[in-house]
């Protein structure tokens, strides 16, 4: 038995702690607030704020964990390298998590030392700099903080008098402390994807079927497997996602994400060194094993014979219309349950804010069978169910 502390509490991380207690882990959940998703479901629970350092030393001396798995970008990751040195396991490393968590490091990393097709970017710390930046690559450019997290602080900006306003809300959207921003060339891709890559501490690297997703805002909003791809661009995808994986080192699951252009091919957008919220879609039975489960055999070096794509899969967000610190409540989750070949995924977060995300429709079907009625299904069930 490992005893595994977990930063970031969130539905993500409830889906590994109960993947983790299946195989009789012992976990620990931390997060900056209480009641988070995780801390229903792990041995252990803290609060705290992990960007603070000398909190997460303490809690770290506190527990003596086997394994640190990052699940957020709010965390003090430099200290990451400090217990990799006195031989706790970071996931997938803390190279990974350092340069992930940072738009800056994982863009240049893919760009320019491993040479991966990527829009044309610049960096700005400034308003004055934005500007330049915008200018040089021309509009409509994509302005975004470098470290945030399900879209927030991203901005789409159309024209040169929409910069002060994309400025102050990356400022706002960002996590951590870092105060600059990248203006990414904006790419007409027909389709983005996905691809659930798995590393692991002996054997190759494993591809899950790719992920098609739809997002609103930069964040997540349906998500469907298999996504269709020209069996070329895939291999292209294939190899970008090995090739930035084996080069940040560690054994874990990754969410490469990719657009696709018909006719400019596949450019790398950005990584993430944990389950994606887009791959929930495995929750579904898509395959034979979850992204969760994935993730966690890969952490403890547990084989993965293979990964095999059993079914077709939606999902669908269920989003909260209301703020409240009072606990939520559903209705229409009785009528989403009796559609056939569904599953209604309840977080179990504590409160309620505009937007949030607070539950998932799963449905599935036969391999072959219509994708974009199955995507409407989703869609339609996660109608039925309202947050009050």
């Amino acid at each position: 038995m490992k005893k595994i502390l977990l930063l970031g509490s969130g539905e993500l991380g409830k889906e590994f702690v109960i993947a983790a207690k299946r195989k009789g882990q012992r976990v620990v959940a931390c997060d900056s607030y209480a009641g988070a998703p995780a801390m229903q479901v792990a041995d252990e629970c803290e609060v705290f704020d992990m960007l603070d350092g000398d909190e997460l030393d303490r809690i770290v001396r506190k527990h003596h964990p086997d394994i640190i798995v990052p699940e957020i970008e709010a965390i003090r990751t430099e200290r990451l390298y400090d217990y990799e040195t006195q031989g706790i396991q970071v996931v997938p490393s803390a190279r990974a998590v350092n340069y992930t968590m940072n738009r800056k490091a994982i863009r240049d990393l893919a760009a320019k030392e491993l040479g991966l097709k990527t829009a044309k970017y610049f960096y700005a710390k400034n308003l004055d700099e934005l500007k330049a930046a915008a200018a040089e690559i021309g509009f409509p450019c994509v302005v975004k903080p470098l470290m945030s997290s399900s879209g927030k602080g991203q901005t789409t900006v159309k024209t040169a008098d929409e910069l002060d306003g994309a400025w102050e809300y990356a400022c706002h959207g960002s996590r951590g402390d870092i105060a600059e921003v990248i203006v990414e060339e904006f790419i007409q891709f027909d389709s983005e994807i996905t691809l659930l890559t798995v590393t692991q501490k002996e054997g190759p690297t494993l591809f899950c079927a790719p992920i098609g997703h739809v997002q609103k805002g930069g964040d997540y909003r349906e998500s469907f497997q298999p996504a269709h791809i020209d069996h070329a661009h895939l291999m292209e995808a294939e190899a970008m996602a090995e090739k930035v994986t084996r080069a940040l080192t560690g054994a874990g699951i990754w969410g490469v994400e990719f657009f696709l252009s018909h006719e400019k091919g596949v450019y790398f957008s950005e990584l993430s060194p944990r389950p994606h919220d887009t791959g929930m879609v495995t929750l579904a039975r898509t395959q034979n094993l979850n992204e969760f489960e994935l993730h966690l055999r890969a952490v403890l070096g547990i084989p993965i014979p293979s990964i095999k794509l059993e079914r077709m899969g939606a999902s669908a967000v269920v989003l909260s219309p209301i703020a409240s610190q009072d606990e939520p409540r559903y209705r229409g989750v009785e009528e989403a349950m009796s559609e056939e070949n569904t599953y209604v995924r309840i977080f179990g977060k504590p409160t309620t804010r505009i937007n949030r995300r607070m539950g998932v429709v799963l449905c599935y079907a036969p391999l072959g069978a219509d994708l974009e009625a199955l995507r409407n299904k989703a869609k339609a069930v996660a109608a039925k169910v309202e947050v009050y």
